[in-house]
Order: C-alpha cells, then structure tokens, then sequence
C-alpha cells in the first residue's frame, strides 16, 4: 500500500473512531436498561427516554454542528466532541437519580454528531477511488464498538454471581463507564490528524490545503485537485450558514434534498436502532434466560461486523444504488421472517414453567393465580404480570417469565434478526453516510450534512422512544411488521430515486445531480 493510502486510511479510522464510541455506547446501554429500569423504577416510557434522550442531544447538536465546523474546522469540532463524551460517560455512569442519568445520556447524545462531522471530514479527505470505502468506517467502528460492549455486558452478568461486590444494583454502573478509557485514546488520536483540505482552502489557507493533499494524494494529483477545489469555491463563494440553508432548500436542490431525507428516514425507520438499543430485550422475547440473551447479543455484534466488513471491500465494486436496493430487499425479507415466529408464538405458565423460573431466582409466589392460563400474545401475558409485580421487579422478572413459558418456532425469529443485521450492515448503514458525503455540494455540505443527519436521527429517536411501548402495547410481531412496511416503502422510493454515485469526484456529482433537479 503507498504510504499516500496508508495516511488516508490512518486518518479517516481516527476520524471516524467516534462510530467506535457510539457502538459501545448504544450496546451498553441495552445491557444497562433492564437494571436501570428496576433501580430506579421506571415505566416503559421512562425507559425508552433512557434509551433515546441521547439523540435528543443529537437534535439539539446538529442545529449547530453546520455553524461549528465551518468556524472551527472538523477536526476541531471531532475533538470538542470527544470530549463530551467523555463529560457524559462519567455522569451516566456515576449517576444518583433518573434526572441525573438523563443529563449524561443527553450529553453523550451531542457528542453523537461525531458520525456527521466525521463522515463530512472523510468525504473531503478521501480520493474518489476510496471515498466509499472509507466513509463506510464509520459503519464498521460502530459494529465494532457494539461488540466490544456486548462482551464486556455479557462478562459482568456472567459474573453476577462469582463477583461479591457486583450486584443487580451496580451493574450497570460499570456497563456505562466502560467507554471512559476509549474516550480518553480518543482525544489523544485526534490531535495528530490534520484538518480538512477542503475547509483550509475555504479560509484561503492554500499552502496548509496543498500539504494535506500531498499527503493523501499522488503528487500528479494534487495541483489537478487543488485546481478543483479552489474553482468549486470561487464560484461558490464565502457562503453563510443562513445563506447555505436557503440554498438547501431552493429548487435546484430539491431532487439531492429528496434522495437525502427519504434515505434518512428509512435508515433510520427501519428498527436498527430497536434490535441495537434494546438487543438483550429483544431476544428475551424468544425465551432466551438473562445469560443466554446477553451470550446472543455477542453473535449479533459478530454478524454486523462481518456484513460491515462486507459492505466496505464490495461498494466501489458494486455501487451505492445496487446494495442499497439488495440490503433493503433483505431487510424486508427479514422482519416478515422475525413477524411470522413472533405471531405464531403463545405462552403458558404451568408447573414445570415454575421451576423453570424459580431456577432464575425469581420468586414464583406472585405467579400462582396464573398457572394454567394461556396466552396468545406477549402483550396479553406482559399485562397480567404488571397486575401481580412493580416497577422495580417486572423488568428483572420478564425475561425469566418469557423464557420459562414460550411456545415458539424461534428459528424464524433468530433468522430474520440475522438477516436483518447482516442486511443493515452490508448497506443502508454504512451507505447512507457515503451518500450523504457524496450528494451535497461544497457551498452547502456543511449545513447539509448535519440536516440529513437530523432527520435519520429523529426517525431513529421515534424507533427508540416507542420500542418499549410498542412491546407492551402492540407486542413484538406487529412491531416488527411496522419495520417492514417502513423498508418496503424505502425500496420502491430508492429504486426510483436513487442514483449512482461511486468512482465521481464531488465535483462531478454536484454537476450530475443539478442536472437531474
């Protein structure tokens, strides 16, 4: 590899270590939710705001991230990002109530916009060739970070019962505090990237943006880039934020606007953020114990990094429309496959299911008025439980329950939960920010960029919110339809929509799109 790619690849996996920290975050977190929710009692409205407060921050984040990067570069943004994640993993793990765990999962939720600024900082460093490739990174860290998590979350409950001063209490203490030391490398990594040569040429810092191509390019390259770069700003021109806004939303850009938005929404409608979040719950509804759901977990996180791994080394090859439209016929394949086992399933306690969840160490007292009934759906057996247990106990009780009395073909379920991660993760997740750093041109990327972001994020913000609710409300199998219907709905936009963008310049994809708008 010539020592220009070694630099490129060096500097975008700093850059995009960010991803690393949301992985872990977000599977810690769905390690951590079922021990929150019973210390501090909470509803499952409660718990969803645990889980999705943090991408209130990211809302809050990206009204400003446009401004910030383009006063402070990305670099300088990556690194005051760093360290609020930092702020925010020592007060989540640390926190004495509700409202203060609330506080640090918002911070952290700020701290997410690294996935914008990150993606941004990559597509201007990145050589056309590569940029796809290199973009999907941030894909791969945070699968990567999510494994990491689902380990270390699996090792502490393992050790529930081996380790005297780790309890049901405390646990989850050491689950949110994990990211600490990752944030902490971090913040020393970033320091030795250099800033974007996009951004040095727009503050007509020319010697500072040449130096940065010269090395991420071949030297024949640099003047024919610098050239592209320079002309591209001059006819744009020192846009403000507020002008680059207006200019998002004008008629030219409408078609690029359109791709974006509908991206964003199906990426993030499509219940990745449900099975990521919340993934210890999820297999919990198929009768896996406590242990064994945690155990899943790790096979999951494999399975995305894998099909991350998948999407990174076949997207120049392949193109961004092909897998987008594979993945998303997967991942309606998938839920369909995850509603049927889910719909086919009931639940019965009965003696032998007692001893099954006294072996949990659950105390059966409570479940004697309902030996003998069956229930066809979990929202039909969830509501009986909230009759005979609290707040504090039916987090820790559910699962054993659940496990103990399932009828279930769960090979349908466990199929289409892998296929959908593999899915996910050979496309629409990592693509969607190859796309985004793509499609927008120089004078708007960087209000563009945290915009689109916006969107993804709320529709992610509204899966995480309501997954607790839907499960008692609505039960796992429609939930799971409404996934597929939102990636049907995707597939036949971006087969309408979507266009190709792999081996073009920026440049050349502003020219393309303006065209078609």
């Amino acid at each position: 590899m010539k020592s220009y790619d070694n630099k490129v690849t060096k500097f975008s996996l700093i850059a995009a270590f960010g991803g690393f920290v949301f992985g872990l975050d977000a599977a810690n977190i769905s390690g951590a939710v079922r021990f929150v929710s019973a210390q501090f009692q909470l509803d499952s409205i409660e718990q969803g705001l645990v889980v999705s407060c943090a991408l209130l921050g990211v809302i809050v984040a990206l009204f400003f991230t446009g401004s910030l990067v383009e006063r402070f570069g990305r670099k300088g943004v990556l690194l005051g990002i760093a360290c609020a994640y930092t702020l925010s993993s020592l007060l989540s793990s640390l926190a004495l109530n509700y409202p203060m765990l609330i506080v640090g999962r918002f911070i952290g939720g700020v701290a997410f916009a690294s996935l914008t600024v990150s993606a941004m900082y990559i597509g201007e460093m990145a050589p056309p060739k590569t940029r796809g490739r290199f973009v999907s990174i941030n894909q791969l860290l945070i699968t990567l970070g999510s494994l990491i998590a689902f380990i270390i979350n699996y090792f502490l409950v393992k050790s529930l019962a081996n380790i005297g001063w780790l309890n049901e209490t405390n646990i989850w203490r050491f689950m949110l505090g994990a990211e600490l030391l990752v944030n902490v490398v971090w913040i020393a990594l970033l320091v030795t990237i250099p800033e974007s040569p996009r951004w040095l040429a727009k503050k007509r810092r020319d010697d500072d943006a040449r130096a940065v191509l010269a090395m991420t390019l071949p030297a024949e390259q640099v003047d024919h880039t610098m050239d592209e770069i320079r002309h591209s700003i001059h006819q744009e021109g020192d846009v403000p934020v507020t002008r680059q806004l207006r200019q998002l939303f004008s008629g030219p850009m409408r078609f690029v606007l359109l791709i974006a938005v509908a991206y964003a929404v199906v990426q993030g409608g499509s219940g990745m953020n449900a099975v990521l979040f919340y993934a210890p719950t999820v297999f919990e509804q198929i009768g896996a114990t406590v242990e064994s759901s945690f155990m899943q977990t790790i096979v999951l996180g494999a399975v995305a990094v894998v099909f991350t791994l998948v999407a990174i080394f076949s997207v120049e090859k392949f193109g961004r429309r092909n897998l987008t439209l594979l993945g998303l016929t997967l991942v309606v394949l998938a839920h369909c496959s995850i509603w049927y086992g889910f719909n086919n399933a009931s639940y019965t306690i009965d003696e032998q299911s007692l001893t099954a969840i006294a072996e949990q160490n659950v105390v059966t007292e409570a479940l004697e008025p309902l030996v003998g009934i069956t229930y066809d759906t979990d929202v039909q057996l969830k509501a009986a439980l909230a009759e005979h247990f609290d707040k504090s106990q039916l987090p820790l009780i559910s699962g054993p329950v659940i496990n103990a009395s399932i009828t279930i073909d769960a090979t349908f379920v466990l199929l289409g939960l892998f296929a959908f991660l593999a899915a996910f993760n050979m496309s629409i997740g990592p693509i969607m920010w190859v796309i985004f750093s793509e499609i927008f041109s120089n004078d708007v990327r960087s209000v563009a960029l945290p915009f689109a972001a916006l969107v993804q994020t709320l529709a992610s913000f509204s899966i995480q919110q309501i997954f607790p609710w839907q499960l008692e409300v609505m039960g796992a199998a429609s939930t799971f339809l409404n996934y597929a219907f939102v990636a049907f709905a995707g597939l036949v936009v971006m087969a309408i929509f979507l266009p190709e963008t792999k081996g073009k310049t920026i440049e050349e994809i502003e020219q393309d799109l303006v065209k078609a708008s």
